[in-house]
């Protein structure tokens, strides 16, 4: 196939997304939205002033700058309006499913409760549900360069709403952040039926990742990518077939890869791992779920196969029910024989 033909083939498929940060949707065009209605005022002459200083080097550059954008978010119809501006997103992209993170602790640093945040996500995924097709899973993420007193607190605070939330994740700084930090706040997660995920190994080593199995008893990996420096690693991840959500613009992004060429993702496939493709915070990284598949096709000898591989890995790797996981593939497989 050419690259024409794969990308079309990508945009055909039904997709999963498992990997995205709510406040990383955030479009500047929104951004100055919301910061107008709220009365706040950006550091930015314009919506153009706003991009271009999305020109970060490393990880904690880039988390500067989103912190700050959070800032515009303030009631329970801010959030409505991210997250729908979202879904209505990743509608034209073709994805049927999302899993996505959000930071209670940036909002409530700022005074803004759990209740406000919740309210207005929730709303609008069950919106996208019904007015979209979108099915959702909501995962709430600890931030992990603060403290794992902090995540208690946090998980206190959610406690009154977790009918409405499936799983918890952990993000932010991960150097000098190890997962073993969070340890008994995981383990109490768990007894309270949210299921687990952790970034690890993305600019943080290996053991992060061996951390993050062992200690958090995670279920699935947020990137993952340096897990290839580990031979032993890679043969736990995939004879366990534990998921990993990769996000090659954000790798780009961040610098977590130099070219786009370079992307370990045909690698990470070759060795039998349960890897999947994810945008993580498309409104920073240049790109939601089809720009990340035509990157690659673009950037590397990917084929047709191993485009409705990473989809097939999406859904299996996804947290929908086994019911529900069987009716996306076969629609998956369905849509793969007609392109």
């Amino acid at each position: 196939m050419t690259k024409a033909q794969l990308q079309q083939l990508a945009a055909a498929l039904p997709k999963a997304e498992l990997h995205l940060h709510i406040e990383g949707s955030l479009e500047p065009e929104l951004m100055f939205q919301l910061a107008e209605r709220n009365g706040i005022t950006l550091p930015y002459a314009s919506v153009e002033a706003l991009r271009q200083a999305y020109q970060f080097t490393n990880l904690q550059e880039f988390l500067d700058l989103y912190y700050q954008g959070m800032s515009v978010l303030q009631t329970e119809q801010d959030f409505y309006d991210l997250t729908w501006a979202y879904l209505q997103r990743i509608a034209a992209d073709g994805v049927i499913h999302t899993e996505i993170f959000f930071d209670p602790q940036g909002h409530l640093s700022r005074n803004i409760s759990f209740e406000t945040q919740i309210q207005g996500i929730y709303r609008a995924l069950c919106d996208g549900e019904t007015k979209l097709g979108i099915s959702f899973r909501l995962i709430m993420s600890f931030l992990r360069h603060l403290s794992e007193q902090s995540a208690f607190d946090t998980l206190e605070q959610a406690m009154p709403w977790l009918d409405r939330i499936d799983g918890v994740g952990l993000d932010s700084s991960e150097l000098g952040h190890p997962p073993e930090k969070f340890t008994r706040v995981f383990a109490r997660c768990r007894e309270l039926g949210l299921r687990v995920t952790a970034h690890a190994g993305e600019e943080g080593p290996p053991e992060y990742v061996w951390q993050a199995l062992d200690l958090l008893k995670v279920q699935r990996i947020d990137h993952g990518n340096r897990s290839l420096e580990d031979v032993t690693l890679i043969e736990r991840l995939r004879n366990d077939q534990v998921p990993l959500t990769v996000c090659p613009l954000s790798n780009l992004k961040l610098c977590v890869v130099t070219e786009m060429s370079q992307h370990p993702i045909l690698k990470l496939l070759d060795a039998g791992l349960l890897v999947t493709i994810n945008s993580d915070d498309p409104a920073y990284f240049g790109g939601y779920m089809m720009d990340n598949f035509r990157v690659l096709s673009e950037n590397i000898p990917i084929t047709a196969a191993q485009i409705v591989q990473l989809m097939r890995n999406s859904f299996t790797g996804s947290w929908l029910s086994e019911t529900e996981k069987q009716a996306c593939l076969q629609r998956l497989e369905a849509a793969a024989l007609i392109s």
